[in-house]
């Protein structure tokens, strides 16, 4: 794998997060896939977890934005730091994510973690 695979795999993943579509998010996920929305959660565990648990936070395009860069690429494994803005209410979050992609560049486990700017 290199940059390229998760940058591609990065724009089907916002154009999913602006879609909320249960066919943009399972494209993106091996069936298996473990989704971790943070150090002390329940990870999402499966392809309809995940659906379900991305389609319940209800994030609306139209509330916020995200930038990112890949930042380190190991065999699978891709480092992403990420900015997202939401507009209402306004707030900033710094994202770390980790992204291991299966070879057919489906995401087989995702790891975030965040902070929010005071």
């Amino acid at each position: 794998m290199d940059k390229a695979d998760f940058k591609n795999w990065l724009e089907g993943y916002v154009k999913a997060w602006k879609s909320n579509s249960a066919q943009d998010i399972a494209a993106l996920f091996t069936e298996d896939a473990v989704y971790s929305t943070g150090p002390f959660d329940a990870p999402w565990i499966g392809q309809q977890a995940i659906i379900d648990g991305w389609i319940g936070i209800g994030d609306r395009p139209e509330d916020w934005s995200f930038d990112y860069e890949v930042v380190a690429v190991d065999g699978d494994l891709g480092v992403v730091k990420g900015t997202t803005e939401y507009r209402d209410p306004p707030s900033t979050f710094s994202n770390l994510w980790l992204i291991w992609l299966a070879e057919d560049r489906r995401c087989k486990q995702f790891r975030e973690m965040f902070v929010r700017k005071r």
